[in-house]
């Protein structure tokens, strides 16, 4: 299967805070906040959605193209790519700006101050769809350029091309009408719990309105599993086995990449929100969203042991 995943691509620069926040904000000087916060040392990681999720289906043995802006600092994070087997053709170089990054700064009582640097991710890919197969294929829209988002949704379907739509940090960028319009004609809609009330305010639609808009929709729950509703009926995914869980950081994107599989696989949407569960307890066990791995065997060993015992 053809699988295209437009998103974010970014590095992720992280910071531990050897203490904790609040010992160091006085609440009555809040309204002049000015802080310094010296942090130990800085570890770099790549992420990013688009970036998250093909990683994962490079596990699962999945080819896809990722298409989305980057900066003039992605040479690590390409060498990294084409290590893990995963097309470059889609990615658009932006010279004149580095590649997004999120600086994530973490106290001691597992507090984060985040902040994020869009740069590449400020322009559009403004992708050419001529060399696109529509057949055997699949896509996935996840936050990104603003503007990606709601012109790929358009031209999948003017091509009868089947894709997901993962809207996430996003969603309070759009109207209510342009969340429905990038809703309308998709083959799912994915979100977790909190971004879907967000979806529903918006668009003033509960879940039955929008799958008049879309066939599926897959909440996250975190490590409550998901929940798989469509027009007939609501079923609970429980989340797999995790053998040492560490950090739930890109969880989300290896769910989505495991229930891409699945698809891909023919499997029916429940087993493939059971693939994307097994695929997302992998990734909780490491620290970062791209650290995890596991053979074959491993992975559906982990999948026999959880849902078909």
């Amino acid at each position: 299967m053809h699988i295209y995943i437009s998103g974010s691509l970014a590095y992720d620069r992280i910071m531990d805070f050897p203490d904790k926040f609040a010992n160091h904000i006085l609440p009555e000087k809040i309204h002049i906040l000015n802080v310094c916060f010296l942090v130990q040392g800085l570890k770099e990681r790549f992420g990013g959605t688009a970036g998250n999720i093909a990683y994962s289906l490079s596990l699962l043995n999945e080819q896809p193209t990722i298409l989305a802006p980057v900066g003039n600092d992605f040479d690590r994070y390409t060498r990294w790519l084409k290590d893990c087997g995963i097309s470059l053709d889609g990615i658009q170089h932006i010279q004149e700006v580095p590649t997004a990054s999120a600086y994530i700064t973490t106290d001691q009582a597992d507090n984060q101050i985040t902040a994020f640097n869009p740069a590449a991710m400020n322009f559009s890919t403004h992708q050419s769809f001529d060399e696109f197969k529509t057949e055997q294929s699949l896509a996935i829209v996840s936050p990104g350029n603003l503007e990606d988002m709601q012109e790929y949704p358009k031209k999948y379907k003017e091509l009868s091309l089947p894709y997901i739509f993962d809207p996430g940090q996003n969603i309070p960028a759009f109207s209510g009408d342009q969340l429905k319009e990038m809703i309308s004609g998709s083959y799912a809609l994915i979100a977790n719990d909190y971004e879907l009330s967000l979806i529903m305010e918006a668009t003033h639609e509960d879940k039955k309105g929008l799958l008049k808009l879309t066939s599926l929709i897959i909440t996250t729950l975190g490590e409550q599993g998901s929940i798989v509703t469509d027009i007939d009926k609501e079923t609970h995914i429980p989340t797999a086995k995790v053998a040492n869980p560490v950090d739930p950081t890109g969880a989300g994107d290896a769910f989505r990449a495991g229930f891409i599989k699945g698809i891909s696989m023919a499997k029916d949407n429940i087993q493939a929100a059971q693939i994307g569960s097994v695929c997302a307890s992998f990734c909780v066990e490491q620290l970062g969203t791209q650290e995890h791995s596991f053979s074959q065997k491993e992975f559906w060993q982990r999948y026999f042991e959880t849902f078909d015992s």
